[in-house]
């Protein structure tokens, strides 16, 4: 194998697919990333066996064709410490030279023939789902998972293909986020098993793989695997197993509470400075909706007390209930800072359900008051 190669471009690629492979493993092959070049291309890949990733890469001059298995530790920071702009690798099996205009470095290499296997995208029938949409979907569902829990359907995002609309969940037990959009098909995939629960880190891996420029996403399920394939990389997930909440219990009929509308900027900046007070032992911060105003109050003995108070469109009954701001900091930041959400209150007992114009939700359970 041969080549010459964009040092910037290929850094991207290895970054996004090195972050696959496992730092610790039984097998140390796994521990780099395959690169494979051929006929003017060439891709990346990585696994832990669980998640895996084909990367294709661009500003490649291909010379020879062949593979190489590179280490993420020693190969990724010569890319990144290089200042060179074309770094030309070449490899015999036994081993890789990397070389810049001043540079020279040589690195063992494990045999390619030995590398597993990782899944390519050659389905007919999919789903499609526009790219910006399934980023918004992981990002403002993905924080709410739980991967500490004994639950190891809480470790992940469900994802539900309901027609022309795709669902994503992920919820902790104490909070609950969920997004809808739109979604198209080609084909007829996956009949009966279109609920199906992604793990975390494969969600965020698919978040990062795909490229802002990029217009439609594919998405088929084969068996207990997940794959989502974009112009540029295709990403293979191990579906979780267990039982995951009905989220839809969890969501009240809309209109239920009282309903006040926010905006997302001042409300975060508010939150956050009411949150300087809490402490592991005090964490709760009390919102109480009265008189064109939200007042935000947090206490914790050991370190003092909060008051920040913002103007707001509301003036109806008091309504005062006790939140974890960490909770609410993680919803406001996936939103714009211009955009406006509702909340809707029952009374300071019942969760907090928080909504968007644009098919998000996001349920917080409350706190005692009287902590």
């Amino acid at each position: 194998m041969k080549i010459s190669c964009d040092r910037e471009q290929l850094l991207q690629a290895f970054q996004t697919v090195g972050a696959v492979a496992p730092t610790r493993s039984p097998k140390p092959i796994l521990q780099n990333v395959k690169l494979d070049v051929a006929d003017g291309a060439a891709s990346l890949t990585a696994t832990d066996l669980e998640v895996g990733i084909r990367h294709t890469v661009s500003g490649v001059d291909v010379q020879a064709a062949g593979s190489a298995v590179l280490s993420v530790i020693r190969f990724g920071s010569i890319l990144r410490e290089s200042t060179d702009q074309t770094l030309h690798i070449d490899s015999d099996g036994n081993g890789a030279t990397i070389r810049g205009e001043r540079s020279k470095f040589q690195l063992p290499a494990e045999n390619p023939a030995e590398f597993p296997t990782v899944a390519g995208f050659s389905e007919t029938a999919y789903f499609e789902a526009p790219a910006r949409l399934l980023r918004e979907l992981i990002r403002r569902t993905v924080f709410a998972t739980d991967n500490e829990s004994s639950r190891y359907a809480l470790g992940g995002v469900k994802l539900e293909f309901e027609g022309d609309q795709l669902t994503a969940v992920g919820t902790d037990g104490r909070r609950l986020a969920r997004m809808i959009g739109p979604i198209g098909k080609q084909g007829d995939p996956a009949v009966g098993q279109q609920n199906i629960i992604v793990p975390t880190r494969a969600m965020q891996l698919i978040e990062r793989a795909i490229a802002p420029s990029d217009a439609e996403v594919q998405l088929a399920i084969r068996g207990s695997e997940l794959l989502v394939h974009s112009p540029r990389a295709t990403i293979s997930a191990r579906l979780l197993e267990g039982r995951f909440p009905d989220w839809k219990k969890v969501f009240p009929e809309r209109g239920a509470g009282t309903q006040i509308e926010l905006a997302a900027g001042p409300t975060y900046a508010a939150v956050r400075q009411a949150a300087i007070v809490t402490s592991e032992e005090s964490r709760g911060i009390d919102f109480t909706f009265a008189d064109g105003t939200l007042v935000l109050a947090g206490r914790a003995a050991e370190v003092g007390q909060s008051r920040v108070e913002l103007p707001i469109g509301y003036d109806g009954k008091e309504i005062t209930i006790t939140l974890d701001p960490r909770f609410v900091i993680d919803f406001l930041k996936v939103l714009d800072s211009e955009k406006t959400f509702t909340i809707e209150l029952r009374d300071g007992e019942s969760a907090a359900v928080c909504s968007t114009d644009d098919g998000y939700g996001y349920v917080i359970m409350p706190l005692a008051r009287d902590r």
